[in-house]
């Protein structure tokens, strides 16, 4: 799965530098105080979503999220880590998905090149790294993806004793079902999987997955070039396992993807919102960030979390197996946990931050932007709908009869 990000928030920019000035150090904030007027998210039991962060009982809808200036934050001494020694951190990760601020920031601080490497996928992730690539300190794999890399053997256990900062995650993301105690992973973004859709152009109130299948989308949807999401959206919509390994299961929402095949003008996991504000596509099943992106473009484009249930994803930050620059790479993963550094994150890609210091200070320093954040459900999704998400899982030997599906499908067979 990859969500290519285009950054947004130009205005901010000339000021942002100023921020990073003041971020040297080692320092990390105090994570701040909530508003008394939201309450707690409850931990999710493993087979649950996250509960929606609660917002002041007086919010009204805003737009989508866009921040503004980012938040000043007052330093306190951060707790002890272990010296980076290291002059080199090897990134492979999503393209567009980590703020070059961020990087550039890190770099200035620990005297460390950074190198960035893209995939589009989380199976071109895996498929690089079981052909034996090596060289590599900090990946990003999502949630099932670190099941399967668990298993394989492919990823480095993580010390949490040297990235202090995992205390500003919030406890509903700690300990996930596919990486229990967190030994191989800490929480870097999550979101959805819903439509998004043109409003100027489609007058008639779309609702569901099954709305695409108008033939008034005919060659005018873009939707991910992505099997798991892709297959499993029609596996739902039959009222299957989105994760099911049944042959006949399989042939059914394959076949049932081949009548959607006349609509679709194009696969897109990379910048499937391009399509949307160029007018190629009119709607389409994408990622809440892009849909947010979109929205900050033209405000036509909505974003709808189907009655069949979304989709519902993690994304971490893992140590690959054999990484030659540990220390660095713990050192960016406590880097990355920073309020004011995570702040960036969902400043340039407005998924879903787990980071719950990041928007405490986010509350409490600018309280537009966090408010705009609450009230978009593509940040923010409602209870009801995440109480229908489906996350994917592992589907072990199953995986080459889903290569086989989406291979059928794309080439119309």
């Amino acid at each position: 799965m990859n969500r290519t990000r285009i950054q947004v928030g130009l205005a901010i920019m000339i000021v942002w530098s100023l921020l990073l000035a003041g971020c040297g150090g080692g320092a990390t904030p105090a994570p701040t105080t909530a508003p008394a007027t939201s309450a707690p998210t409850a931990v999710p039991q493993p087979t649950q979503a996250p509960q929606p962060t609660t917002a002041p009982p007086t919010a009204q809808p805003t737009a989508a999220p866009k921040l503004t200036q980012p938040p000043a934050a007052t330093a306190t001494p951060a707790p002890a880590v272990p010296k980076v020694t290291s002059k080199e951190l090897n990134l492979y990760g999503w393209s567009e998905y980590i703020p070059q601020d961020l990087l550039d920031a890190f770099s200035q601080e620990y005297g460390v090149k950074v190198n960035y490497d893209t995939y589009a996928s989380n199976e071109e992730l895996l498929a690089k790294l079981q052909a034996g690539a090596t060289g590599y300190d900090v990946i990003i794999p999502s949630d099932y993806m670190v099941t399967v890399m668990s298993k394989l053997g492919l990823l480095e256990p993580i010390d949490l004793n040297h990235i202090p900062n995992f205390a500003n995650i919030d406890d509903q993301f700690k300990s996930p079902p596919f990486d229990p105690g967190n030994k191989y992973t800490v929480p870097y973004q999550w979101g959805t999987v819903g439509i998004a859709v043109n409003t100027d152009k489609v007058k008639k109130p779309i609702t569901k997955f099954a709305d695409l299948w108008d033939p008034m989308f005919k060659n005018k949807l873009v939707v991910l070039d992505d099997e798991r999401e892709i297959i499993g959206m029609a596996l739902v919509m039959l009222g299957y396992d989105k994760n099911s390994t049944d042959p006949a299961q399989l042939e059914a929402a394959k076949n049932k993807l081949l009548e959607l095949k006349p609509n679709i003008k194009l696969y897109d996991s990379d910048s499937p919102k391009t399509a949307l504000l160029s007018g190629e596509a009119i709607a389409g099943v994408i990622w809440n960030g892009e849909a947010s992106l979109a929205y900050h473009e033209n405000p036509a484009i909505n974003y709808v979390l189907p009655e069949e249930g979304c989709g519902v994803w993690y994304d971490n930050l893992a140590i690959p197996k054999g990484a030659p620059h540990k220390d660095a790479a713990e050192a960016f993963l406590n880097w990355v946990l920073r309020p004011e550094m995570s702040i960036l994150i969902t400043r340039d890609f407005p998924y879903s931050n787990p980071n719950k210091a990041a928007l405490e200070l986010l509350a409490k320093t600018k309280p537009d932007d966090y408010k705009a954040y609450m009230d978009f459900p593509a940040t923010n999704p409602p209870a009801d709908a995440l109480k229908k998400c489906h996350r994917i899982t592992d589907v072990g030997d199953a995986t080459t009869l889903w290569d086989k599906t989406w291979t059928e499908i794309k080439g119309g067979q």
